[in-house]
């Protein structure tokens, strides 16, 4: 798989669609028995017993796998409860066989081999597994959380888990997988394959506040038609970026999917088949192709959908063994999870997702307002791990205001540039900020949202102006360099604002709160 850049999407795929009634609304309709989900693990995770890992043992630090496979095996017993705290960059190199009563290990994997209560949880943002993947194979009550996977390889130098990131497979139960960061550079071409797999009677999974990125697959549950024992699993509040398919596949198993920002599906996302199951809710899919539906098979699945919004989504004619969702996202049956839950509206889970997902983020969560919120003292790991601190400046600011008395002097560049965003309410533009017009506006679909100027070729800006309708408030942003993924300025009104002049071919404005709906007639850029 090569990497992509911006793709433009075919005929379907310009608008941005708020699917169904009740994209704002944050608490499940959900029926049968429920329970309110505990502190620490959700989802699945926390039923069947639940999931609290190494909570109640020791607690270790390992800065190599060989480490981490010593504290295993040291344990009395194979249920021993233990916590590893990892600092440092683990390899295959560093990683080696160790024998003992607590354990079953293998060379050059982080093997959790036929185990059971252990947390594995990353320190600050330090606990990268370099070509080393992770495999869980026969145990129960495992967390993983706060850990960096990239460039795991089934061929090529060195190899390691079959190329999987994590993977879990003959018999495993509750695994909470939270707060990590899984990425490849490439598909089955690169010696690269699934980033999160699950096969041979894997049950009650939770995958939280992750990054996927960069990879052919993302994941898959079930790994051939006749492997139908997996399942149920959870997956919320994770942010796929450029992947090709399988976000995730299932193959007969249920999921409960809210809540995930979906940015550069090339082929495929969300693919129930032979009698697959997936409840799929207030979810926001960016760039995208074909992201809910049956594909590669005549064998079909389930799914019930609601409060998702598609921004410049495609879709493929339907065929004997493709069956696109469409763009109404219609359900086809319904589906069932025994937990209740509180959804973030779609409309903002770019912003909420982008400020808490991934290892190194503070262990940051949603409160089920859109806010992020730090976790307790006491990690969600349910361990004595102190809380891990983060350099990643809150989404929220405390910079003053910005006003309007001064404007800028030259040219505004915004003329002749081109717009895009991240969705846009009926009856506005995403051009709308960059025709010089007050008269005009755009509008996200709901409170929040992101709109950009872009050029052909780097620009150098050093301020903006931001112009709002009448009756719009916006109560905190953020102004994204595209070119370098870098925040370079944040503001909690509009009006005008200077910095650091920058070379960039995209500026993205990207409002985190506001108390009204926002409508911005103008975002104005200049070189000083």
């Amino acid at each position: 798989m090569k990497r992509r850049g911006k793709r433009v999407l075919g005929v379907g795929g310009a608008a941005a669609i708020a699917v169904a009634a009740g994209a704002t609304v944050a608490v499940v309709n959900l029926q049968g028995a429920t329970a309110a989900e505990p502190s620490g693990a959700t989802g699945f995770a926390a039923q069947n017993g639940g999931t609290t890992g190494g909570a109640g043992g020791t607690t270790v630090k390992a800065t190599t796998g060989t480490q981490i496979h010593e504290a295993l095996c040291g344990r009395a017993s194979t249920s021993t409860p233990i916590t590893i705290q990892v600092a440092g960059t683990i390899t295959v190199a560093n990683t080696a066989k160790v024998s003992g009563s607590g354990c079953s290990t293998a060379a050059g994997v982080i093997e959790l081999k036929e185990i059971s209560n252990v947390t594995l949880v990353g320190v600050g943002s330090s606990a990268v597994f370099d070509q080393i993947g992770i495999h869980i194979r026969g145990s129960k009550n495992i967390i993983l959380q706060n850990l960096h996977v990239k460039n795991v390889k089934k061929s090529g130098s060195p190899t390691s888990n079959g190329g999987d990131a994590v993977s879990m497979e003959s018999t495993v139960s509750n695994v909470w997988a939270d707060h990590l960061t899984l990425e490849a550079s490439g598909g089955e071409d690169e010696g690269y394959d699934g980033l999160f797999d699950m096969k041979a009677g894997t049950k009650y999974v939770t995958l939280s506040y992750s990054i996927l990125k960069n990879s052919g697959r993302g994941g898959l549950v079930g790994s051939s038609d006749t492997d139908t024992g997996n399942g149920p699993i959870t997956y919320h509040h994770n942010y796929y970026q450029n992947i090709d398919s399988r976000a995730p596949l299932l193959r007969a198993a249920t999921a409960h999917i809210y809540n995930n920002y979906y940015e550069g599906l090339a082929k495929s996302g969300i693919n129930p088949r032979n009698g697959g199951k997936a409840l799929v809710q207030n979810n926001y899919f960016k760039d995208s192709t074909n992201v809910l539906g049956t594909f590669y098979t005549n064998l079909g699945g389930t799914w019930q959908a609601s409060g998702n919004v598609l921004d410049n989504v495609s879709w493929t004619a339907a065929d004997s063994e493709n069956k696109p969702a469409g763009a109404s996202m219609a359900s086809t049956g319904t589906v069932t999870v025994p937990y209740t839950a509180t959804l973030d509206a779609g409309s903002c889970v770019p912003a909420v997702v982008k400020a808490t997902a991934g290892a190194g983020t503070g262990l940051k969560v949603s409160d089920g307002t859109c806010t992020p919120t730090s976790v307790p003292t006491t990690s969600a790991a349910g361990s004595t791990t102190p809380p891990v601190t983060s350099t990643t400046p809150p989404v929220t600011s405390t910079t003053p205001p910005v006003t309007a008395t001064t404007a800028p002097t030259g040219t505004n560049l915004s003329i002749g540039a081109g717009a895009d965003g991240s969705s846009k309410a009926s009856g506005s533009s995403f051009g709308n900020v960059i025709d010089g017009k007050t008269s005009t506006y755009w509008s996200p679909s709901g409170s929040t949202g992101d709109v950009s100027v872009k050029w052909s070729s780097a620009k150098t800006v050093g301020s903006i102006v931001i112009k709002e309708a009448s009756g719009s408030k916006i109560t905190s942003w953020k102004l994204i360099d595209e070119t370098s993924g870098k925040t370079i300025s944040t503001g909690t009104a509009a009006g005008t604002k200077a910095f650091t002049p920058i070379s960039t071919k995209k500026l993205t404005f990207e409002i985190v709160s506001s108390s009204s709906t926002p409508k911005i007639t103008e975002f104005e850029t200049y070189a000083k």
